[in-house]
């Protein structure tokens, strides 16, 4: 659900821009939010701001220091993290919440996470068959196939070889064109569409294009399959509740399976090898043994968490949380690289440990907004991560870390470049 969230981040800042802009407010003055309601989105390399730790340890649920009167709550205790998601009664997804803030209902971005039941729960029916683990096994082979095409792109490099974009951005995006049915002559297009709308190296005019023309492409493709269903997600929704859904709504669907499979397995397939080498240890370990790798996944996603924070929760009714009284209507935000770290989870949750015991990570969110593309992620990066390194047990960096560009405030964290070099 990454490019959502981006797509939720910029409709927020020009709603936010406008809104501040009728109040009379001079914004050439206001270059930057305060520090306090950035700070959870940035990040020491792969670690949270010592801020946000302490944040959790002296107050798990506090008010975040937004100008203009607004109510902005930021959860960082797990327990706390897990009262708030878990309830789909007391708090509410809809995006009318926000446009209610803003004045506007213009510019929804739509998609699971901003529904509530019983739309959510309708939506998510048809989505939930086609991730079960039997379903998402036919795409195991595919899966390895890729990552093998990806690996004698990297060994063809002439010098060091970006593994972004060689072999992080370009697995995620083609295992979902095996998922949703893309032809296979369209793949090639349809990677690009994919890789721009997230804007990693270009403008916001050029990831907004690609968003519409991959919404439109997606709609040929539902038109096509309602005249011939193909056993892809697309196909395959098709053939069994084809009368419950439109096409608008079904190409929708298809499009938060994108963005939300793409994105955020791109930054975890760059993160974790960036994990894998720094830590010659766990990259032993993964490479040496098939069991390790399970617990080592785990242990990445809860250590990563390059989504950062949850889909925004707005009470329906004045609700206590750890002690906190929060409004009806406040706006609520889970840190979920904070909740990751608390103690709760474990001892010394600050560092890496690829033997650690799996905890009770959120890492893929909690409640009936849990994501439900979790098991592919799983899949995809148990598949890359191995055979990453028994193809170049070698590897190294190409530069110091220092030199690394990392993501400023992101709600998806990553690394814009990853260049290795390669025997």
């Amino acid at each position: 659900m990454g490019n959502l969230r981006s797509r939720i981040t910029s409709w927020a800042t020009r709603r936010y821009v406008k809104r501040v802009q009728k109040k009379g407010l001079d914004l050439s003055q206001l270059t930057l939010l305060p520090d306090g309601v950035l700070m959870p989105l940035r990040r020491d390399v792969l670690d949270p701001v010592p801020e946000l730790g302490r944040m959790r340890a002296e107050e798990p649920v506090a008010k975040l220091p937004v100008p203009f009167g607004l109510n902005v709550w930021l959860v960082t205790g797990h327990a706390e993290a897990k009262a708030v998601l878990g309830d789909a009664k007391t708090f509410s997804n809809d995006f009318a919440n926000l446009a209610g803030m803003t004045g506007t209902t213009e510019e929804n971005p739509g998609g699971l996470g901003f529904a509530d039941p019983p739309v959510h729960t309708r939506l998510r029916r048809l989505l939930t068959p086609e991730f079960t683990m039997r379903r998402l096994s036919r795409l195991k082979p595919g899966i390895e196939e890729i990552v093998s095409q990806r690996l004698d792109a990297i060994a063809a490099t002439d010098g060091p070889a970006d593994l972004v974009e060689e072999f992080a951005l370009p697995i995620p995006s083609l295992v979902i064109c095996e998922l949703l049915g893309v032809p296979y002559e369209d793949r090639d297009e349809f990677q690009h569409l994919a890789v721009q709308r997230f804007d990693l190296f270009g403008g916001a005019g050029a990831s907004l294009g690609a968003i519409s023309e991959s919404l439109e492409y997606l709609l040929k493709v539902v038109r096509q399959q309602r005249e011939n269903p193909g056993d892809g997600l697309i196909g395959m929704i098709i053939k069994e509740h084809g009368d419950e859904i439109d096409d608008r709504e079904l190409a929708g669907l298809a499009d938060g399976v994108l963005t939300g499979g793409f994105e955020t397995t791109a930054s975890m397939l760059s993160l974790g090898a960036l994990v894998l080498l720094r830590d010659r240890e766990a990259l032993k370990r993964v490479h040496d043994d098939d069991g390790a790798v399970h617990g080592f996944v785990e242990e990445l996603l809860r250590y990563l968490t390059v989504v950062q924070v949850a889909f925004p929760r707005f009470p329906r009714e004045d609700v206590e949380i750890g002690g906190v009284t929060i409004g009806q209507g406040d706006m609520v935000l889970v840190s979920l690289s904070g909740v990751n770290r608390d103690d709760e989870l474990g001892r010394s949750l600050e560092i890496f440990d690829g033997t650690r015991p799996p905890s009770q990570h959120l890492a893929f969110g909690y409640g009936v907004h849990r994501c439900v593309g979790a098991e592919l992620a799983r899949m995809e990066l148990r598949a890359a991560y191995p055979a990453l390194v028994r193809r170049f047990p070698s590897m190294r960096l190409a530069v110091p870390v220092e030199d690394l560009e990392f993501r400023k405030t992101s709600i998806v964290y990553g690394v814009e470049k990853l260049p290795v070099l390669v025997d």
